[in-house]
């Protein structure tokens, strides 16, 4: 079978688990050359492994640019270019309105809009012409949901980046897209439910429920949609949410 990325360069931020160690190893078996981040070096070795001879770890967290600058230069050094951007890193928790902390606002804004602006920014002199960028939506930008108003927040941002970034950007051919999980069974989401393996199922179970195809997705799921927008499938697709969450953003 041939493979989709087969020469390409890739980085995917926050790839230690989830989404971003799914996508990563994918990008690695489609044949691309990828280097992730992780913000703890043991979570970032395991990987590393795990994905295989192709994969380079790199230490950093996007929030902070001197590490985003260590990133880059790492790159650079080491490939060059980047053909393909997969912006993962970021994450939330839940609190409702009043009892919302400026500690929480600071937290989300930093991972989810702070550290997606400088990850591409940052990138922008090693991104090839014509390459694709990726950033991680969520369908918690487009329906309400209690208690997770500052991440949905910080979500309907990252899309509304998107769609400005692809006019400052036209000239070198750049896409960018957004590529919008619903509920995905990763360490993140059940970490929102805390340790109890019970309250972690009736959570999985919950979310299944709002969901047409009746069930939560798995990593591997929104890893072949990002090989779909980071190859030349995708090469007039430009400035979209594809949302992979079984329907629900459609109901």
């Amino acid at each position: 079978m041939t493979q989709k990325l087969t020469g390409k360069v890739a980085v995917v931020t926050g790839a230690t688990s989830g989404i971003g160690l799914a996508t990563a190893r994918r990008f690695a078996q489609e044949g691309a050359r990828v280097f992730i981040t992780g913000r703890r070096k043991a979570e970032l070795d395991a990987a590393v492994t795990a994905i295989g001879r192709s994969a380079t770890g790199i230490q950093a967290d996007a929030s902070r640019l001197g590490e985003l600058d260590i990133l880059y230069g790492r790159v650079k050094a080491e490939a060059g270019r980047i053909d393909v951007l997969f912006v993962n890193a970021g994450g939330g928790s839940m609190l409702p309105l009043g009892q919302i902390t400026e500690e929480q606002y600071e937290d989300t804004f930093a991972r989810n809009v702070k550290g997606v602006l400088f990850t591409v920014q940052k990138a922008l002199p090693l991104l090839v012409d014509g390459a694709s960028v990726i950033l991680t939506g969520s369908t918690a930008a487009t329906e309400g949901t209690p208690a997770f108003s500052v991440y949905a927040a910080s979500k309907a941002a990252v899309r509304s980046f998107a769609r400005n970034w692809i006019l400052d950007l036209k000239d070198r051919r750049i896409r960018v897209n957004t590529l919008s999980p619903g509920a995905t069974r990763t360490p993140g989401l059940l970490g929102l439910a805390g340790p109890d393996a019970e309250a972690q199922q009736g959570l999985l179970a919950h979310l299944a429920a709002k969901i047409p195809l009746g069930r939560v997705g798995e990593p591997e799921e929104i890893a072949a949609a990002a090989v779909f927008l980071a190859s030349d499938d995708a090469g007039f697709v430009n400035g979209v949410e594809l949302f992979v969450d079984g329907g629900q953003a459609q109901i």
